[in-house]
């Protein structure tokens, strides 16, 4: 492989910084400002997208900024295929003679829905840019990736630093779970090449003074679980202690899958061994974060005006729970009427929309077959039982071993634009196509990081971008893409 030549202007880091800083003031920030203003929801919180037409301007926006930036031979494309979400892919021909590999830059538009719980002077549709944070839903997660992305080619092209080629594919259907995803990766990938480095900026960070590199993602199963016991509601003393209450039989059901007293799903198929790769990066993140792992959260107070606990305060447990380990949320409820409307009526059923968090090793079709028999499977008092799984199940995904020279690059780019050496931790959440690449191009790299560090809170209220933190980020790309081969 043919990696950077030694007898061809060397990357000056300062300027490289001049440069992303002042993209970033003076055009990024503004263009995200913009963008979370623009209610793009993933489809699969907005049934009618196409009629409301916000994915197509986000998505037209970014498209439009990105062809007035100075990278070489930039060419993009909106692509659209029929009935789908629409996908930005660009292309950047390598500047470097003799390079033959090709670099993905990954990223997505789409968003998560409003949520409740902001701050009152903030909104998810509401941009606010207040010591270094913009809030507001999805500047973080992760409608910053393309404007960084770009920004980064471009500033390695204001030096005339050579780089191989890239690639971008941009999507809008992620929080969806990606099932847009893979027919456009069989539409394009003839034309994305031979992929030695994938660069995913869809991640997390375990703290905003060093560059983070996620190892890992757990998988994500999901569906409506409903319980039937009554055609229509019936008065709650004339039938209670006669007809079972739905929700009793629901909390019979989820007895099945979690102890209620630890939050361990009981399942075996849900589980799987962790590699000790994994477990001496979590010894290591411990170490560096303590108490941080699981501090950030918004606890509220609880009884006797003293903080919720978490489920564990041990540091190591607590990283192997929420990226190694199964884990299970209610996410959403039917059937069960407002507090001020709640008369004494046994209600005729409940149903939950669930959530199940897979460890990186778990096959998703298993584990959702392995659900809907034990949930369906004899159900007290002969209940109807219906579990709907959603489409969108997805494998999780574990880093391939990293190579010499990108080892190096990571090291070498955090000290430069952090100070402090690159960390390692594994993500609860799911990249669909970490694992969809993976399986093309096995031999390919990953650098797969992002902005979502502590309180950034993304999916939840007040989701914020780091900017500054954003900004180093970008820069340490940047050299990373310059030092592959």
């Amino acid at each position: 492989m043919t990696g950077p030549d030694a007898t061809q202007p060397q990357l000056n880091r300062d300027a490289l910084v001049a440069y992303v800083d002042a993209k970033w003031d003076d055009e990024i920030v503004p263009a995200l400002t913009d963008y979370i203003a623009i209610p793009a929801k993933s489809p699969a919180f907005d049934a009618d997208w196409a009629k409301h037409g916000y994915l197509e301007r986000v998505v037209a926006d970014a498209a439009a900024w990105s062809n007035t930036q100075r990278v070489r031979g930039l060419k993009l494309e909106i692509v659209r295929l029929t009935g789908r979400t629409p996908v930005i892919f660009f292309e950047a021909p390598a500047t470097r003679a003799g390079s033959t590999e090709t670099i993905v830059l990954y990223g997505h538009l789409d968003k998560q829905p409003e949520f409740e719980g902001w701050r009152n002077d903030l909104g998810p549709w509401q941009p606010k840019y207040e010591d270094g944070k913009l809030y507001g839903r999805g500047g973080a997660d992760d409608g910053y990736a393309i404007y960084a992305s770009i920004c980064a080619l471009a500033a390695l092209d204001a030096q005339g630093i050579e780089r191989p080629r890239c690639v971008g594919l941009i999507e809008t259907c992620e929080e969806s779970g990606s099932y847009d995803l893979l027919p456009y990766v069989d539409a394009l990938r003839g034309r994305l090449g031979d992929v030695g480095l994938v660069v995913c900026l869809d991640s997390g960070a375990g703290n905003y003074d060093q560059l983070w590199l996620t190892t890992s993602l757990r998988g994500l199963v999901g569906g409506s679980l409903e319980v039937e016991v009554l055609d229509e509601g019936v008065h709650s003393g004339s039938y209670g202690g006669i007809v079972p209450s739905s929700f009793r039989v629901m909390r019979q059901l989820f007895e099945r899958l979690e102890d209620a007293a630890t939050g361990q799903l009981l399942p075996a198929g849900f589980h799987c061994a962790v590699p000790d790769a994994r477990l001496r990066e979590a010894d290591a993140t411990a170490r560096i974060l303590g108490d941080e792992v699981w501090k950030p959260a918004p606890w509220a107070c609880g009884q006797d005006g003293k903080p919720v606990l978490p489920v564990t305060t041990d540091p190591r447990e607590a990283l192997l729970n929420a990226t190694w380990r199964p884990s299970l949320a209610v996410t959403g409820a039917r059937g069960l009427p407002a507090l001020a409307s709640a008369g004494n009526v046994l209600r005729p059923r409940t149903a939950f929309k669930l959530s199940l968090r897979l460890p990186p090793l778990v096959d998703a079709a298993q584990a959702v077959a392995h659900l809907k028999s034990l949930l369906e499977l004899d159900p007290p008092y002969n209940a109807k039982v219906t579990f709907k799984p959603e489409t969108s199940a997805a494998n999780g995904w574990n880093a391939p071993e990293l190579a010499p020279w990108l080892g190096a690059a990571l090291q070498d780019a955090s000290q430069a634009y952090f100070g402090a050496p690159c960390a390692f931790i594994g993500q609860g959440g799911t990249i669909p196509l970490m694992n969809i690449l993976q399986a093309g191009f096995p031999q390919s790299q990953f650098v797969v990081c992002g902005v979502l560090g502590p309180k950034s809170n993304a999916h939840g209220p007040n989701e914020f971008l780091h900017v500054p933190f954003a900004k180093k980020l970008t820069a340490a790309m940047a050299q990373i893409i310059a030092a592959a081969p």
